[in-house]
């Protein structure tokens, strides 16, 4: 039996100073905070959901690479799969279907599912610590004249740790904008200053965010002077010189053609995988996703593989904004769209951006992500119905109190003076 944690209390708490642009009078007043009911589930195991969201990350970045072959890409697979996870727990029907599909959900729905969404959150949640600096956050943002179910305010506790924040998306789209931008700016240290251009919220009724920011020491750092230039083959086939780090012994395994290295970070927990495709591998060649997960779980068991004598490895800094509704096509992006989960107001997602930054150097790794997804009431509530004076009219001027008529007018022509 499931055991409820009472966190509603919570909705009439304001967001924190630090959230809120501005200071003095004129700051703009916090939106309200809420949070639904979270479920303890049972434990559950949160490796199913790395995978599926090692399968979704190969799918997106591939996607990435094809539109433009020649460019450094950087995205979140975690952060991608946390914000369209969150509009999937509203979806019903065929829409829950299509996006449990490209999510490649190990479970549809359910205990299961919020069990393993949990399991996850609270495994990256856990990676925090140990030198190494890592914080996830999840929010729900809505205007305030929308419903938003408790059903569903109750499964993004439970599955992210998300709350609900109010803001005026739909009469103050701008101010709205630049709250959210400014939260995850926050989130980021300012790695992600603007994930939302000006306009990007027009007719959004909900924003639902995950942040992810990441500070990680090598548990072996490089040393700077034994980092030096050397040549590097683009995409495009240029050679060009870049900075490498030089560093020894490393644990490695090969798979169909691949080779991955292992880097591990501080307390042992994280680590990046460095992948070196087979030589002669043109175009966005990625590893199959088994073959990618097989060769992660074996370097990660620290008994596989063999050690390198050293590696060399550029240093980068790169950084990624990008609209990722194209490339997740679906049902959930039309009017045929079901998210009555979420609202029975809810149309259909509007909007998808992330924004994502790394940065791979002598002592470690910096990178942070954000992203955004916009989901539009139906058009019959978006706006109340619009009164058009477009035929004689009309005026009348009255005392409120009294209702003595000071003045009253016909309109017949408003072109004539």
């Amino acid at each position: 039996m499931r055991m409820k944690n009472q966190l509603w209390g919570a909705a009439s708490a304001i967001l924190a100073a630090a959230l809120i642009a501005g200071c003095g009078s004129n700051a703009a007043p916090a939106p309200v905070m809420a949070h639904g009911v979270a479920a303890r589930e049972p434990l559950a195991d949160p490796r199913p959901y790395g995978a599926a969201d090692t399968t979704f990350g190969l799918d997106v970045l591939r996607a990435m690479c094809q539109a433009d072959p020649q460019a450094n890409l950087v995205l979140s697979p975690s952060s991608l799969a946390s914000g369209l996870g969150m509009a999937y727990l509203g979806a019903r029907g065929g829409t829950a279907r299509a996006m449990a599909g490209v999510l490649h959900l190990p479970a549809a729905g359910g205990q299961a599912l919020e069990a393993g969404l949990q399991a996850r959150s609270a495994a990256l949640r856990g990676l925090n610590g140990a030198g190494v600096t890592l914080n996830a956050s999840d929010q729900v943002w809505a205007d305030p004249t929308l419903t938003t179910e408790r059903s569903y305010l109750n499964a993004v506790a439970t599955g992210y740790d998300a709350g609900l924040a109010q803001l005026p998306l739909l009469d103050s789209p701008e101010q709205a904008r630049q709250e959210i931008n400014h939260a995850i700016a926050n989130a980021t240290k300012d790695q992600i200053p603007q994930l939302l251009a000006p306009g990007s919220l027009n007719g959004i009724g909900w924003v639902l965010t995950d942040v992810l920011y990441m500070n990680a020491p090598w548990d072996t750092p490089f040393d700077p002077n034994e980092t030096n230039p050397g040549p590097f083959t683009t995409a495009s086939g240029q050679r060009v010189t870049a900075q490498f780090m030089t560093g020894g012994e490393y644990r490695t395994v090969r798979a169909a053609g691949w080779t991955a290295i292992r880097l591990p970070y501080s307390g042992g927990k994280l680590a990046m995988e460095a992948l070196l495709p087979p030589a002669g591998t043109t175009g966005c060649a990625m590893p199959a996703a088994t073959g990618l997960t097989a060769m992660t779980t074996r370097l990660a068991s620290g008994q596989a593989g063999t050690l390198t004598s050293s590696i060399a490895l550029p240093k980068v800094n790169i950084a990624t904004h990008a609209s990722m509704k194209p490339l997740l096509i679906g049902v959930a992006f039309t009017q045929a769209a079901d998210f009555a989960g979420l609202s029975p107001q809810a149309c259909c997602i509007a909007l998808v951006e992330q924004a994502a930054t790394l940065g791979v150097g002598e002592k470690g790794t910096v990178a942070s992500a954000a992203t955004a997804v916009g989901m539009a009431p139906t058009a019959a509530r978006l706006l109340p119905p619009q009164v058009v004076f477009n035929r004689p009219y009309l005026l009348l001027v009255t005392d409120h109190t009294t209702g003595e008529p000071l003045f009253m007018a016909r309109i017949a022509n408003p072109a004539t003076h």
